[in-house]
């Protein structure tokens, strides 16, 4: 019966190690692409409401602006994938290079885009008018109201739950909207919006920090002072994130914190890449230097 020796055991541990890795980061990445139908899903229905079922092609972004970030950035860490773990140092021809940045370069411009739908959904939230006689939501349960439970989520007002939503006696009317509010919910709302642009905003500023690390690392230049500052700088913005995702999860928001949850596991993945990818990297180096001594 063949035995196996103490070198090859640890060699087969290192392999399944790895394997279990690669698939736990695939099995993220895979979530998230199922993010993308999720949030196409809330913001289609709540579409229904705010553009009464048809949504003018200039107002895209407003009514799906997370549909639309969500499947830039999916498609953006898929390149960041492939050009620091999947592809190796021959496969980098000219071509390649240009496919990747040039497919980074179009996400980052829908990621842009989703920026500004965040701003607009931001400042709507601020487009509101008291509603001075009314006192009682049961009394608009004839008129095809809706009571916005959360962000971007509307629950039509009816004779079976009129009297469910709030106790107040004073609401807010969105713009151009039979939707309402009562001033707690409009502040929470207001709140919410906030950590959606901060949140894609912070984002934005790790894609251009991590698309610096990935061209210093191609030339051997992620070293000494600009290796730091790039740490430091994420350290920073990943703990606003992390306290984004916290503060979605207390207010009960799961989608929005499982979503912020895995896009901090996938991109952990993606500094890992760099990292390993550097350590190869000085690794040959020394390979090198030591041959030609």
């Amino acid at each position: 019966m063949p035995k196996l020796s103490i070198q090859e055991g640890a060699e087969s541990l290192t392999f399944d190690r790895r394997v279990l890795f690669q698939l736990f980061k695939y099995v993220v990445y895979t979530l998230l692409t199922l993010n993308i139908f999720i949030f196409w899903r809330e913001e289609f229905l709540a579409s229904q409401l705010q553009f009464q079922g048809h949504v003018p092609w200039l107002d895209m972004i407003e009514a799906y602006a997370s549909t639309i970030d969500t499947a830039a950035w999916v498609i953006l860490l898929l390149m960041f994938e492939l050009e620091t773990y999947v592809l190796d140092e021959q496969h980098f021809l000219r071509s390649v290079p240009i496919a990747l940045h040039g497919t980074r370069f179009v996400c980052i411009v829908f990621i842009l885009y989703a920026f500004y739908g965040y701003l607009v959904n931001l400042l709507a939230t601020y487009d509101v008018a008291l509603l001075p006689y009314l006192t009682d939501l049961c009394s608009l349960t004839a008129d095809h109201w809706s009571y916005n439970v959360d962000l971007d989520e509307y629950v039509t007002i009816s004779a079976a739950n009129c009297a469910s939503f709030s106790d107040s006696s004073i609401f807010y009317q969105f713009s151009e909207l039979p939707a309402l509010v009562d001033a707690g919910g409009l502040v929470d709302i207001q709140r919410l919006a906030w950590i959606d642009t901060i949140n894609a905003l912070v984002w934005i500023l790790i894609v251009v920090i991590l698309e610096i690390d990935v061209r210093l690392q191609e030339r051997g230049l992620l070293e000494g002072l600009a290796l730091s500052i790039g740490k430091g700088l994420k350290v920073l913005l990943y703990s606003i994130l992390f306290l984004c995702a916290v503060y979605w999860g207390i207010k009960g928001d799961f989608v929005d914190f499982w979503d912020a949850f895995l896009w901090l596991v996938a991109f952990f993945f993606i500094e890992m890449n760099v990292i390993d990818w550097r350590a190869e990297e000085q690794e040959t180096y020394t390979e090198q230097t030591a041959w030609q001594d």
